[in-house]
């Protein structure tokens, strides 16, 4: 008999009061961004009081009118935070209660104060500075300008000055989840995932371990190297249990490159888009989550979740991110496909109404009562 979505969240809750997250080891990396969560300002009525602009739609036609003129747009720093999609997670990891170790660009030597908290939490590999990001948000999105620098430094080689392939090795073979995300902006990750199938992955004892990879929106890469890193997630299978993580869009992305047919509403068929594209990569789970919900597939089957979105959230720059880090966790603590579903969709529906990143016992708290979605 099917459950229904309260009955899936109240077994949610009552099995996050009785794991024990901090009996999980997990590595993640490699990015490492300082992020400033921005609003465009429309109208400004006084040093404190002005009207933003609301939605991507209104700030291209702003943009668009200033071509072969000129345009000169206000930009509100609400908050600056610790960014990239590797520490977002981490964070959210870690917060939920997991042990882990950081490797990525925070802060070289030092640490940038922006990292300090994650630092304290988590062991921290440092391999360089930090990236940045302006992150415009509006009521229908949001655009991520980065400023990527110091992350095209990342490589193989510079893992080995930093870490060494002997504690890279033994962290590997520690840990129960490896997450390996922003895909898209290290330039020598397929290098890496090539030098780590010769010299790590087969090094690794036996065990069960979860290799989660979120590629983050590939659309600026080539053909080619998307490709190319799809065929070396696929023969990373032979080592871990890898899971694919994939907002809507990078799924249509991936679904082009795999040569997959779309539905004509996709939305609405999730479960056999992500049913295809596992099926096609030969990957253990393949997820997929849009704003309102995620549906993911296995060998063994499939599922989707209704997930509590929010028309204004306080904060949305991360929310995906934080969907990773529940989902993730929810295979790690065992549950049920569905169930998973609904961690991952809870962690990211509690971050953007609280702008920060919940507890297992928060989680179980919201997840007693989880939000019907406001559509």
């Amino acid at each position: 008999m099917q459950k229904s979505r309260a009955q899936i969240a109240s077994s949610v809750s009552a099995k996050l009061k009785a794991s024990h997250p901090e009996s999980i080891h997990g590595v993640i990396g490699f990015d490492g961004f300082v992020d400033e969560i921005i609003a465009v300002v429309d109208k400004r009525y006084s040093t404190h009081n002005y009207d933003r602009i609301a939605t991507i739609t209104d700030f291209a036609a702003r943009a668009a009118q200033a071509a072969g003129k000129s345009a000169n747009l206000e930009l509100v720093v609400k908050k600056q935070k610790l960014g990239g999609n590797g520490p977002i997670m981490a964070n959210a990891l870690a917060a939920i209660g997991l042990r882990l170790t950081y490797i990525g660009n925070l802060g070289f030597p030092q640490v940038h104060p922006v990292f300090q908290e994650l630092a304290d939490r988590v062991e921290v590999l440092s391999l360089g500075e930090p990236c940045h990001t302006d992150a415009l948000e509006f009521d229908d999105g949001k655009l991520m300008l980065g400023k990527l620098g110091p992350i095209s430094e990342i490589s193989w080689e510079l893992m080995l000055e930093r870490v060494g392939q002997n504690r890279f090795n033994k962290l590997l073979a520690d840990c129960q989840l490896l997450g390996m995300v922003n895909w898209t902006m290290i330039p020598s990750m397929n290098d890496i995932w090539e030098q780590m199938l010769r010299y790590t992955l087969p090094q690794l004892p036996s065990g069960q371990r979860i290799l989660f990879v979120d590629l983050a929106d590939p659309e600026k890469r080539t053909r080619e190297d998307v490709d190319a890193g799809l065929k070396l997630l696929s023969r990373m299978t032979e080592h871990m249990q890898v899971i694919l993580g994939l907002n809507l869009k990078e799924a249509q992305q991936i679904a082009e490159v795999l040569h997959i047919r779309m539905p004509a509403d996709v939305e609405t068929q999730l479960t056999q888009l992500a049913t295809d594209i596992r099926k096609a990569m030969n990957v253990h789970t393949v997820v997929i989550h849009p704003r309102s919900g995620a549906a993911a597939a296995t060998a063994s089957g499939s599922a989707n979740f209704s997930g509590p979105f929010i028309q204004q959230p306080q904060i949305s720059t991360g929310a995906g991110d934080h969907f990773n880090a529940g989902f993730t966790a929810g295979r790690l603590f065992g549950f049920d496909l569905d169930e998973s579903l609904c961690l991952g969709t809870a962690t990211s529906g509690y971050y953007v109404r609280h702008a920060k990143s919940p507890t297992h016992l928060e989680l179980a708290e919201f997840c007693r009562n989880l939000p019907e979605p406001e559509f």
